[in-house]
């Protein structure tokens, strides 16, 4: 953000300036773009990390047996499990938002308005909440695997995938569970198809059967 309000300072470096120049001359605007490409990219490793320590890590530890154990429903423990890995999210979230808001008024970034902010948090906050959705099947393939690499490596793949479908097969994307948070937050920008009433629905069934599947499985299968 100082290179983008200061373009000399880049010197030569040709990286640097492409960088800066998405920044739009370093004011809020720009800042809050740069907030929700970040958000975007680095929430559903960050929430793929908590879900799969959260529910993988039982089984690398060896108290999966323990937790068993206890005089409560497996469902309960998993419906529990999610909602620490929800609060967790928002938590990570809302530390990286006022960090970020704090960034900014250190850099003093100019052109800040209280309805710029209001769409900012907006933005922030469909997109936050949408990606801790789809947080779900991370869940499942933590415990089918019944460790946390695995899931780690699914959410890494499904970042990668993400970019490929986005490029290389724009009219899918609307059905790419995946690609929906940034396509309401905005951020897909013009050139890929908007957001349809499926992408919402597909989204949901995708976190809803994460759900289902990781509830099915420690109520059914052999955690031996």
């Amino acid at each position: 953000m100082i290179v983008a309000k200061h373009p000399e300072l880049a010197g030569r470096s040709a990286t640097l300036s492409a960088k800066a120049s998405f920044l739009k001359n370093g004011n809020w605007s720009g800042f809050i773009t740069l907030i929700l490409q970040a958000i975007l990219a680095l929430g559903p490793l960050g929430y793929g990390i908590v879900t799969s320590w959260m529910f993988g890590r039982e089984y690398s530890d060896h108290t999966v047996k323990d937790l068993l154990a206890l005089p409560v429903s497996r469902s309960a423990i998993v419906t529990a499990k999610f909602i620490v890995v929800a609060i967790w999210s928002v938590l990570l979230s809302a530390v990286f938002f006022i960090a970020a808001l704090i960034t900014a008024w250190i850099v003093n970034i100019p052109g800040w308005s209280l309805a710029l902010l209001q769409h900012a948090l907006a933005a922030f906050s469909i997109s936050v909440l949408l990606t801790i959705v789809l947080s779900t099947p991370v869940a499942f393939i933590a415990s089918l695997s019944k460790g946390y690499l695995l899931p780690i490596g699914h959410v890494i793949l499904v970042l990668i995938m993400t970019q490929l479908v986005g490029m290389a097969l724009p009219g899918i994307v609307i059905y790419f569970p995946w690609i929906v948070p940034a396509l309401c937050s905005g951020m897909a920008g013009n050139a890929l198809p908007q957001q349809q009433i499926a992408s919402y629905i597909i989204l949901s069934l995708t976190g809803v059967l994460g759900f289902v599947g990781t509830v099915a499985w420690w109520e059914l299968a052999d955690q031996t």
